[in-house]
């Protein structure tokens, strides 16, 4: 196994698929009459003990393997592989009798803290990817006149010129050294390629800025002087062109590349502006409406369903573009006072490490703010309460506070 450290220092492990976001469910051998039975359980329980202990140090977030001591990335398909096994075996422990009354106990136990019930049901114990709003608010159950709500209250902020650019640039950088990491021991042409294309994209950005002295009144802006022998003005078409060049030379490699997917996401949103001027020498004025045409653009034809919405969203929330992964969906259930509600989810731990445990924390409060940000953008009645519940192999529960939410270690024993 090896590790790579931050977004510059690359190592290959060997070339192959690398299934960053496939999903390996355990598969019980057992017919179902027997699943949950005494020897099933101690069986199941053997199994979960033995792998924690190999696994302890990793986890994903979001979708990607990480070292738990200090949160580089890893590329270990085989850890990929036993990993995704061992959260699908807890996830299926998570149903036993014994694990269900223990919440029920914690529940009575916490006076109305923990939702009666939660992760009872199966579906409730199942991993989900949030990647559109339409997810989000199918969950939350938004009516059809609320989602109008939700994105008339989303798309102007979250398609502002600048966030636009730089959800761009931070896809692009993260390919550039996914493929630098890729092309190690390569010199094949579609490599190369690769890298000049991606190195041209984020000049094309670079150039997008307007650069005018922001001290001064828009009137003392001096509009450019033309050029005798000016270049035809530049247009976001050009850059939708070599996100097409770039998938076509890396469309053989697009299992190892998370951000490759993310290229395919955001060309939805470079069609909507392809006819949109990209020149700073038009003038500042004519440049400010170039730019207030691609937030106009974009919010107007990004809709729920749309991933390149959502991935500008993840942008502006959070500063990251990639989906967010839900290990154990939970749901939303009425709380104790009037008008008040509480959405829990949940997550696999593989150990109770302080490190991991708020690393995971950390994990979960993300979704649970995108929840709450979509909740109130859609103008929801009552208070919504949001806890997170984390789960590893042992015996010690814990409750956690972590901006002003609660958190709820438990412990899986026989």
């Amino acid at each position: 196994m090896r590790h790579l450290y931050g977004s510059k220092h690359f190592k290959r492990v060997r070339r192959g698929s690398f299934y960053s976001n496939a999903m390996f469910y355990h598969q019980l051998e057992e017919s179902h009459e027997q699943l949950y039975s005494y020897q099933w359980q101690h069986a199941a329980f053997s199994k979960l003990t033995k792998m924690s202990d190999v696994l302890q140090n990793v986890d994903f977030i979001d979708g990607k393997l990480v070292k738990v001591d200090d949160g580089s990335a890893i590329i270990d398909e085989g850890m990929v592989k036993r990993l995704y096994k061992f959260k699908s075996l807890c996830r299926t422990f998570l149903g036993s009798p014994s694990i269900q009354q223990g919440l029920k106990e914690r529940a009575v136990a916490s006076i109305g803290s923990i939702p009666k019930g939660c992760f009872s049901k199966p579906n409730e114990r199942e991993p989900m990817t949030l990647n559109t709003l339409t997810k989000v608010c199918n969950f939350l159950d938004v009516s059809a006149q609320q989602r109008k709500s939700v994105r008339f209250t989303i798309c102007p902020q979250v398609s502002e010129h600048r966030i636009w650019t730089e959800t761009l640039e931070e896809i692009l950088n993260g390919l550039k050294s996914e493929v630098e990491l890729l092309n190690l021991g390569s010199f094949s042409r579609e490599a190369r390629m690769s890298e000049q294309i991606i190195s041209s994209c984020l000049k094309f950005l670079a150039d997008t800025s307007i650069s005018f002295d922001p001290e001064a009144t828009s009137w003392m802006r001096i509009t450019p002087a033309k050029k005798v022998y000016s270049s035809p003005s530049r247009t976001w078409g050009h850059i939708l062109e070599m996100f097409i060049d770039l998938t076509k030379c890396l469309e053989s490699e697009k299992s190892l590349l998370y951000h490759f997917s993310k290229i395919e996401v955001m060309k939805e949103g470079l069609y909507q502006i392809k006819d949109v001027l990209v020149d700073k020498d038009i003038g500042y004025k004519e440049a400010l409406h170039q730019e207030s045409l691609v937030q106009k653009k974009l919010s107007k034809t990004l809709g729920h369903s749309s991933q390149c919405l959502f991935t500008l969203l993840q942008y502006y929330l959070y500063g990251s573009v990639r989906d967010l992964e839900v290990e154990i969906s939970g749901g939303v259930c009425k709380g104790t006072n009037k008008d008040a509600f509480c959405l829990y989810i949940g997550k696999v731990l593989t150990s109770d490490a302080e490190k991991a445990v708020w690393l995971g924390v950390k994990q979960l409060d993300r979704a649970l703010g995108l929840f709450k940000f979509i909740w109130d953008s859609a103008g929801m009645k009552g208070t919504l309460e949001l806890q997170g519940h984390l789960w590893y192999v042992g015996t010690e529960n814990k409750t956690l506070t972590y901006r002003g939410h609660n958190f709820f270690l438990h412990g899986i024993s026989l």
